[in-house]
């Protein structure tokens, strides 16, 4: 019987899920992805996450928080209904928050702002932090330094960065996410021969679905969809550019993700 694995973040109340969900959590049981961690990227989308957890207890675990992109929203409301869904059993994690200075939806003021009140509740909680940063490392690097010694634990999602980046995350004991581009030869080469710097208790894995379907899935889902059961053709993915036993890797995955988000 294979390992289970659990899938650190997807993004389940996105409307591409909406008309099969319950068949997606099947496809993601079947395929021995036990356990999903869903992604609260704002304040209504949080709420939807806890909601979902209720639906489906012991399978679905969220997180609780604000993207960059939402910054703007962010408001004295938004953080005392954050502080509630903190205490929420099936909450694991503060986030998806960080800064993003890409596109810029949200300004770079009222993203900082945002994400210190978010890393306030990190250190309030106990909870770990699941960071998003997109072209604004300097700045959110400065700022995890500042508190990070308060902070139990946080986890570069979606990590897609530069060697440098990668190990400015790690000097200051960050977990580090992959996704689906370790699959795409074109945009994740890079990262390949980065996986051996990762320590071993701090590599997590994700799909982030439903976007970054593994450019190497075959055969390819018509609608373009990525699903949580995926995710073990990440895992066998990465066991080949280290040269680990997938199981093995498994093994690991399952371990790190477990104590990461203090899962029983």
């Amino acid at each position: 019987m294979p390992e289970p694995m659990i899938d650190i973040g997807v993004n389940l109340t996105d409307k591409r899920f909406a008309q099969d969900l319950d068949a997606v959590i099947s496809r993601a049981t079947e395929a021995g992805v036990s356990t999903l961690i869903v992604t609260g990227t704002s304040l209504a989308g949080s709420q939807a996450a806890r909601e979902l957890c209720h639906q489906h207890p012991g399978t679905l675990r969220f997180t609780a928080g604000v993207h960059p992109h939402h910054a703007s929203e962010y408001d004295a409301h938004t953080h005392a209904q954050l502080r509630q869904l903190a205490l929420d059993p099936a909450c694991v994690a503060l986030g998806e928050t960080g800064l993003d200075f890409n596109r810029n939806f949200s300004s770079p003021t009222e993203q900082i702002a945002a994400f210190e009140q978010q890393l306030e509740l990190a250190m309030e909680s106990g909870l770990p932090l699941f960071l998003h940063e997109r072209d604004a490392h300097a700045e959110q690097l400065a700022l995890l330094k500042r508190h990070r010694s308060a902070i139990s634990r946080a986890v570069a999602h979606c990590f897609t960065g530069s060697e440098e980046e990668l190990h400015g995350y790690l000097d200051l004991d960050l977990h580090i996410g992959l996704t689906g581009w370790v699959c795409d030869e074109r945009r994740g080469a890079h990262l390949l021969p980065l996986l051996r710097d990762i320590p071993a208790d701090r590599l997590l894995l994700e799909t982030d679905a439903p976007y970054l379907l593994p450019r190497d899935l075959r055969p390819k889902p018509k609608s373009g969809r990525n699903e949580p059961c995926y995710l073990p053709h990440i895992a066998e993915r990465v066991a080949q550019a280290t040269g680990e036993p997938v199981e093995v890797l498994r093994a690991r995955l399952h371990a790190n993700s477990k104590a990461f988000f203090g899962l029983q």
